[in-house]
Protein backbone atom coordinates (compact mmCIF):
# COMPACT_ATOMS: atom_id res chain seq x y z
CA UNK A 1 0.00 0.00 0.00
CA UNK A 2 1.32 3.25 -1.16
CA UNK A 3 1.92 6.12 1.56
CA UNK A 4 -0.10 9.08 1.34
CA UNK A 5 1.29 12.06 2.17
CA UNK A 6 -0.78 14.62 3.79
CA UNK A 7 -2.12 17.90 1.92
CA UNK A 8 0.38 20.87 1.72
CA UNK A 9 3.18 18.73 2.72
CA UNK A 10 5.24 17.42 0.28
CA UNK A 11 7.47 14.23 -0.29
CA UNK A 12 10.44 15.31 0.87
CA UNK A 13 9.23 16.68 3.74
CA UNK A 14 6.57 13.76 4.85
CA UNK A 15 9.63 11.66 4.54
CA UNK A 16 11.67 13.92 6.66
CA UNK A 17 8.82 13.70 9.36
CA UNK A 18 8.72 9.95 9.32
CA UNK A 19 12.61 9.37 9.81
CA UNK A 20 12.36 11.95 12.83
CA UNK A 21 8.81 10.26 14.11
CA UNK A 22 11.13 6.83 13.90
CA UNK A 23 13.78 8.55 15.22
CA UNK A 24 11.66 9.53 18.30
CA UNK A 25 10.26 6.34 18.78
CA UNK A 26 14.54 4.74 19.21
CA UNK A 27 15.64 7.82 21.27
CA UNK A 28 14.81 5.57 24.71
CA UNK A 29 16.31 2.40 23.22
CA UNK A 30 19.53 1.46 24.94
CA UNK A 31 22.68 1.04 22.69
CA UNK A 32 25.93 0.36 22.98
CA UNK A 33 28.62 2.00 20.68
CA UNK A 34 32.11 0.48 20.33
CA UNK A 35 35.10 0.53 17.94
CA UNK A 36 35.66 -2.71 16.43
CA UNK A 37 39.40 -3.71 15.66
CA UNK A 38 41.42 -6.51 14.79
CA UNK A 39 44.76 -7.51 13.61
CA UNK A 40 46.48 -4.72 14.44
CA UNK A 41 49.75 -6.81 14.42
CA UNK A 42 51.76 -3.85 16.50
CA UNK A 43 55.34 -4.33 16.53
CA UNK A 44 58.01 -3.07 18.54
CA UNK A 45 59.87 -1.99 15.66
CA UNK A 46 57.70 1.34 14.36
CA UNK A 47 59.59 1.03 11.29
CA UNK A 48 58.37 -3.02 10.60
CA UNK A 49 56.49 -2.67 7.23
CA UNK A 50 54.30 -5.56 5.42
CA UNK A 51 52.71 -5.65 2.26
CA UNK A 52 53.42 -1.46 1.90
CA UNK A 53 51.65 -1.10 5.28
CA UNK A 54 53.37 0.18 8.33
CA UNK A 55 50.80 -1.06 11.12
CA UNK A 56 52.10 1.13 13.71
CA UNK A 57 51.10 3.84 11.57
CA UNK A 58 47.64 2.81 10.70
CA UNK A 59 47.14 2.77 14.49
CA UNK A 60 48.18 6.22 14.80
CA UNK A 61 45.54 6.84 12.26
CA UNK A 62 43.10 5.17 13.62
CA UNK A 63 42.92 6.62 16.87
CA UNK A 64 41.74 9.95 16.05
CA UNK A 65 39.04 8.87 14.44
CA UNK A 66 38.24 6.76 17.48
CA UNK A 67 38.32 9.12 19.15
CA UNK A 68 36.01 11.51 17.15
CA UNK A 69 33.30 8.91 16.66
CA UNK A 70 33.00 8.78 21.07
CA UNK A 71 31.91 5.12 21.28
CA UNK A 72 31.62 3.54 24.82
CA UNK A 73 34.74 0.91 24.42
CA UNK A 74 37.25 -0.03 22.11
CA UNK A 75 37.96 -3.94 21.18
CA UNK A 76 40.90 -5.52 19.24
CA UNK A 77 39.96 -8.86 17.99
CA UNK A 78 42.89 -10.23 18.16
CA UNK A 79 47.13 -10.51 16.46
CA UNK A 80 47.80 -7.67 18.37
CA UNK A 81 51.46 -8.17 17.81
CA UNK A 82 53.03 -8.33 15.53
CA UNK A 83 54.35 -11.87 14.73
CA UNK A 84 55.63 -13.37 18.11
CA UNK A 85 54.01 -11.73 20.53
CA UNK A 86 56.95 -9.93 22.67
CA UNK A 87 56.95 -8.10 25.57
CA UNK A 88 58.21 -4.96 23.27
CA UNK A 89 54.87 -5.38 21.04
CA UNK A 90 52.62 -5.10 23.70
CA UNK A 91 54.20 -2.00 25.31
CA UNK A 92 54.11 -0.08 21.83
CA UNK A 93 50.78 -1.23 21.53
CA UNK A 94 49.77 0.18 24.78
CA UNK A 95 51.47 3.21 23.55
CA UNK A 96 49.58 3.38 20.51
CA UNK A 97 46.67 2.81 22.73
CA UNK A 98 46.73 4.87 25.39
CA UNK A 99 44.73 8.21 24.07
CA UNK A 100 41.66 5.48 23.70
CA UNK A 101 42.22 3.81 26.83
CA UNK A 102 42.41 6.68 28.94
CA UNK A 103 38.57 7.52 27.58
CA UNK A 104 37.13 3.76 27.68
CA UNK A 105 37.57 0.56 28.32
CA UNK A 106 39.83 -1.21 25.87
CA UNK A 107 38.90 -5.11 25.45
CA UNK A 108 41.53 -7.29 23.75
CA UNK A 109 41.02 -11.07 22.39
CA UNK A 110 43.55 -13.37 21.72
CA UNK A 111 45.02 -14.55 18.58
CA UNK A 112 47.81 -16.87 17.10
CA UNK A 113 50.44 -13.88 16.45
CA UNK A 114 49.98 -13.07 21.09
CA UNK A 115 51.63 -13.99 23.41
CA UNK A 116 49.30 -15.03 26.53
CA UNK A 117 51.95 -14.72 29.42
CA UNK A 118 53.41 -11.57 27.61
CA UNK A 119 50.34 -9.86 26.81
CA UNK A 120 48.63 -10.15 30.66
CA UNK A 121 52.31 -8.75 31.69
CA UNK A 122 51.07 -5.76 30.28
CA UNK A 123 47.53 -5.66 29.47
CA UNK A 124 46.31 -8.17 32.40
CA UNK A 125 45.36 -4.99 35.10
CA UNK A 126 43.42 -3.25 32.29
CA UNK A 127 41.15 -6.16 31.57
CA UNK A 128 37.84 -5.84 33.10
CA UNK A 129 34.99 -8.78 33.40
CA UNK A 130 37.42 -11.47 33.56
CA UNK A 131 35.98 -15.25 33.52
CA UNK A 132 37.83 -17.70 35.87
CA UNK A 133 38.66 -20.05 32.74
CA UNK A 134 42.36 -22.06 33.50
CA UNK A 135 44.75 -20.74 31.16
CA UNK A 136 42.38 -18.64 29.24
CA UNK A 137 41.95 -15.14 28.34
CA UNK A 138 37.91 -14.92 28.44
CA UNK A 139 36.17 -11.85 29.32
CA UNK A 140 32.34 -10.75 29.76
CA UNK A 141 31.27 -7.40 28.78
CA UNK A 142 27.20 -6.49 30.29
CA UNK A 143 25.75 -3.40 28.52
CA UNK A 144 22.18 -2.51 28.66
CA UNK A 145 21.41 -4.03 25.09
CA UNK A 146 24.02 -6.37 24.16
CA UNK A 147 26.29 -8.60 26.39
CA UNK A 148 29.85 -9.28 24.93
CA UNK A 149 31.81 -12.38 25.66
CA UNK A 150 35.31 -12.03 24.26
CA UNK A 151 36.73 -15.79 24.05
CA UNK A 152 40.37 -16.95 23.50
CA UNK A 153 41.19 -19.03 20.75
CA UNK A 154 45.07 -19.27 21.33
CA UNK A 155 46.79 -22.18 20.75
CA UNK A 156 50.68 -21.06 21.02
CA UNK A 157 52.22 -17.62 19.76
CA UNK A 158 53.01 -17.71 16.05
CA UNK A 159 51.26 -20.79 15.10
CA UNK A 160 48.02 -20.33 12.67
CA UNK A 161 44.84 -22.73 13.53
CA UNK A 162 42.82 -21.86 16.82
CA UNK A 163 41.22 -23.95 19.73
CA UNK A 164 38.84 -22.78 22.41
CA UNK A 165 39.06 -26.37 24.12
CA UNK A 166 37.17 -28.45 26.29
CA UNK A 167 36.67 -26.17 29.31
CA UNK A 168 36.50 -22.93 27.52
CA UNK A 169 33.69 -24.70 25.60
CA UNK A 170 31.99 -26.18 28.86
CA UNK A 171 32.50 -22.97 30.21
CA UNK A 172 30.25 -21.19 27.44
CA UNK A 173 27.38 -23.51 27.81
CA UNK A 174 27.21 -22.84 31.17
CA UNK A 175 27.74 -19.08 31.24
CA UNK A 176 25.20 -19.08 28.76
CA UNK A 177 22.26 -21.51 30.75
CA UNK A 178 22.94 -19.64 33.28
CA UNK A 179 23.04 -15.68 32.15
CA UNK A 180 20.26 -13.87 32.07
CA UNK A 181 18.68 -13.91 28.01
CA UNK A 182 20.50 -10.73 26.79
CA UNK A 183 21.23 -10.31 23.32
CA UNK A 184 24.83 -11.94 23.18
CA UNK A 185 27.73 -11.20 20.70
CA UNK A 186 30.50 -13.78 20.82
CA UNK A 187 34.33 -12.04 20.00
CA UNK A 188 37.43 -14.21 18.82
CA UNK A 189 40.19 -14.60 16.63
CA UNK A 190 39.40 -17.13 14.85
CA UNK A 191 37.61 -17.56 11.44
CA UNK A 192 35.10 -20.30 12.28
CA UNK A 193 34.91 -22.39 8.96
CA UNK A 194 36.40 -25.93 8.78
CA UNK A 195 39.60 -24.78 6.80
CA UNK A 196 42.96 -25.93 8.44
CA UNK A 197 44.04 -22.91 9.71
CA UNK A 198 40.77 -21.61 11.48
CA UNK A 199 38.95 -22.92 14.62
CA UNK A 200 39.41 -26.18 14.63
CA UNK A 201 36.78 -26.93 17.48
CA UNK A 202 33.88 -24.69 15.43
CA UNK A 203 31.33 -27.62 14.75
CA UNK A 204 31.55 -28.09 18.73
CA UNK A 205 31.12 -24.21 19.07
CA UNK A 206 28.20 -24.06 16.69
CA UNK A 207 26.66 -27.23 18.85
CA UNK A 208 26.69 -24.99 21.72
CA UNK A 209 25.32 -21.72 20.14
CA UNK A 210 22.91 -23.36 17.61
CA UNK A 211 20.41 -23.86 20.27
CA UNK A 212 21.41 -20.97 22.28
CA UNK A 213 18.99 -18.30 21.01
CA UNK A 214 20.55 -15.37 23.04
CA UNK A 215 23.48 -15.56 20.89
CA UNK A 216 23.06 -13.10 17.86
CA UNK A 217 26.11 -13.10 16.56
CA UNK A 218 30.17 -14.17 16.32
CA UNK A 219 32.42 -11.59 15.35
CA UNK A 220 36.38 -12.71 14.61
CA UNK A 221 39.34 -11.55 12.14
CA UNK A 222 42.14 -13.67 11.44
CA UNK A 223 41.45 -13.71 7.70
CA UNK A 224 41.81 -10.05 6.88
CA UNK A 225 38.48 -10.00 4.72
CA UNK A 226 35.47 -7.71 5.52
CA UNK A 227 32.94 -10.22 5.45
CA UNK A 228 29.05 -10.66 6.43
CA UNK A 229 27.70 -13.73 6.63
CA UNK A 230 24.64 -15.96 8.40
CA UNK A 231 24.62 -19.31 9.80
CA UNK A 232 21.30 -20.63 10.91
CA UNK A 233 20.35 -17.23 11.28
CA UNK A 234 23.55 -16.33 13.23
CA UNK A 235 25.35 -13.49 12.04
CA UNK A 236 29.36 -14.21 11.03
CA UNK A 237 31.19 -11.01 10.82
CA UNK A 238 34.43 -11.05 9.72
CA UNK A 239 36.65 -7.82 10.67
CA UNK A 240 38.79 -6.05 8.92
CA UNK A 241 42.33 -6.03 9.28
CA UNK A 242 43.99 -2.60 10.64
CA UNK A 243 47.68 -3.74 10.10
CA UNK A 244 47.53 -4.86 6.35
CA UNK A 245 45.41 -6.68 4.05
CA UNK A 246 46.59 -10.17 2.41
CA UNK A 247 45.03 -9.13 -0.65
CA UNK A 248 44.41 -5.78 -2.41
CA UNK A 249 40.49 -6.00 -3.05
CA UNK A 250 40.33 -5.69 0.39
CA UNK A 251 39.93 -2.79 3.13
CA UNK A 252 42.68 -1.76 5.74
CA UNK A 253 40.59 -0.15 8.90
CA UNK A 254 38.14 -0.57 11.83
CA UNK A 255 34.43 -0.63 12.14
CA UNK A 256 32.30 1.82 14.09
CA UNK A 257 29.50 -0.52 15.35
CA UNK A 258 26.39 0.35 17.51
CA UNK A 259 24.77 -2.58 18.80
CA UNK A 260 20.75 -2.83 20.43
CA UNK A 261 18.33 -5.30 21.22
CA UNK A 262 17.38 -5.71 17.71
CA UNK A 263 20.68 -5.59 15.57
CA UNK A 264 23.29 -3.86 15.23
CA UNK A 265 24.71 -1.12 12.51
CA UNK A 266 28.09 -1.39 11.48
CA UNK A 267 30.07 1.16 9.37
CA UNK A 268 32.93 0.78 8.02
CA UNK A 269 35.78 2.97 8.51
CA UNK A 270 38.66 2.44 5.66
CA UNK A 271 42.20 3.78 6.05
CA UNK A 272 43.86 2.00 3.61
CA UNK A 273 43.66 -0.95 1.04
CA UNK A 274 40.50 -1.21 -1.20
CA UNK A 275 38.11 2.03 -0.14
CA UNK A 276 35.44 1.56 -1.96
CA UNK A 277 33.27 0.71 0.83
CA UNK A 278 34.44 3.34 3.45
CA UNK A 279 31.39 4.94 5.27
CA UNK A 280 29.53 2.30 3.90
CA UNK A 281 27.01 0.86 6.97
CA UNK A 282 25.57 -2.57 7.18
CA UNK A 283 22.34 -3.13 9.82
CA UNK A 284 21.65 -6.62 10.72
CA UNK A 285 18.94 -7.72 12.75
CA UNK A 286 18.93 -10.17 15.24
CA UNK A 287 17.46 -13.94 15.26
CA UNK A 288 14.15 -14.16 17.26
Amino acid sequence: MPLIAPQGLSRRSFSLALAASAAVLRANEPEMRWALLSDTHIPENPEDAYRGFRPVENLRKAVPMVLEAKPQGALLCGDAARLLGTPGDYRALQSLLEPVATRMPVAIALGNHDDRKNFLAVFGASQKGVQPVKNRHVLVIEGPAVRFIVLDSLIQPNFTPGLLGKDQRTWLAQYLDAAAPLPTVLFMHHTPDDGDTALLDMPRLMDIIRGRTMVKAVVFGHSHRYLHLAWEGIHMINLPALGYNFSDEEPVGWVDAVFTARGASLTLRAIGGNTERDGKTVVLSWRA
